[in-house]
């Protein structure tokens, strides 16, 4: 069994958030799915700009906690471009045992609550 990678980690987390925005009505104007390069989405809704930061965590780790040092420097980022700024923090856990590792092709449970306003 193939444990997954970081980067397929942040992936799943891409999509988590990218399908939230999506029906929440917010407009793409860039995606970036590099890990630790933030925003990974900066998008519109009603002609506001939106940066949104988002961060993939295993069990136990809680998703409502984010690399401080590099929120900040998307907030400076941010505040140049007059844009909301907002965190999206995604855990995931093996869907039948929280303590097995998250593997390639095994069911897995998703802790997504949203957008969190930094600014």
């Amino acid at each position: 069994m193939e444990t997954i990678s970081l980067q397929e980690l942040h992936q799943l987390a891409m999509n988590e958030v990218g399908t939230f925005l999506e029906k929440e009505g917010y407009e793409f104007l860039a995606i970036n799915s590099e890990i630790k390069r933030s925003p990974q989405f900066v998008c519109v809704k009603n002609k506001v700009l939106y940066f949104v930061a988002v961060s993939a965590c295993l069990y136990p780790v809680s998703p409502k906690t984010y690399d401080i040092e590099l929120i900040k420097k998307v907030k400076i980022h941010a505040q140049k471009n007059k844009a909301k700024l907002y965190f999206a923090g995604v855990g995931f856990a093996h869907a039948e045992d929280y303590n097995i590792p998250l593997s390639k092709n095994n069911p897995y449970i998703v802790n997504f609550n949203g957008l969190k306003k930094i600014i």
